[in-house]
């Protein structure tokens, strides 16, 4: 009956094992958490597997003297002298926080991110409010600027022709006098 109960509590912790290995390729892909945060948690759940397999090494009386196996891993395996592996390289503004502290934090973290983002779209949509209005104005400009080409143009045919007027009545004073 204990072989049952720890062949099956060994099948509960792979399955758990595995099921903390999909939730944490997810949250990396979601970028719910940093890649160093799940660099930091995959080598967390690596040194679990590693723990199973010890487990299940002991269990079957496989290896080098189940003994040594099974007090290395109460004692924290290979990392003696950590005495809470769930610490490692924590980050000194998290160190010593509750899960409802770290919980806060990450809200106010979350709540100083939107107000950035909220900061940046306004400063977006004014921008895009400015470039509507500088295009309003171009158009305008090159409203007048068509307008007056074509005055010059009208002018300059104008012009022309009234020089042509002048050069046809100097030329006929001339050949009259």
């Amino acid at each position: 009956q204990l072989n049952v109960i720890i062949r099956s509590s060994l099948q509960n912790l792979s399955e758990k094992i595995n099921q903390l290995r999909d939730l944490l390729l997810r949250a990396v892909s979601t970028h719910q958490i940093t890649q160093l945060e799940g660099d930091r948690r995959q080598n967390l759940v690596d040194d679990l597997l590693t723990r199973q397999k010890q487990l299940q090494a002991s269990y079957k009386n496989e290896g080098p003297e189940p003994d040594v196996i099974r007090s290395s891993l109460m004692t924290g395996g290979v990392k003696r002298g950590v005495t809470n592996p769930w610490l490692l390289e924590e980050s000194e503004e998290t160190r010593g926080l509750g899960f409802g502290d770290l919980r806060q934090q990450q809200r106010r973290i979350i709540e100083e991110q939107d107000a950035g983002l909220d900061a940046l779209s306004s400063i977006i949509s004014r921008q895009k409010q400015m470039g509507q209005e500088i295009g309003n104005e171009l158009d305008e400009q090159n409203e007048i600027i068509d307008d007056l080409t074509n005055l010059v143009e009208n002018t300059d045919d104008k012009l022309r022709n009234q020089t042509r007027h002048v050069k046809m009545v100097d030329k006929k004073s001339t050949s009259c006098g």
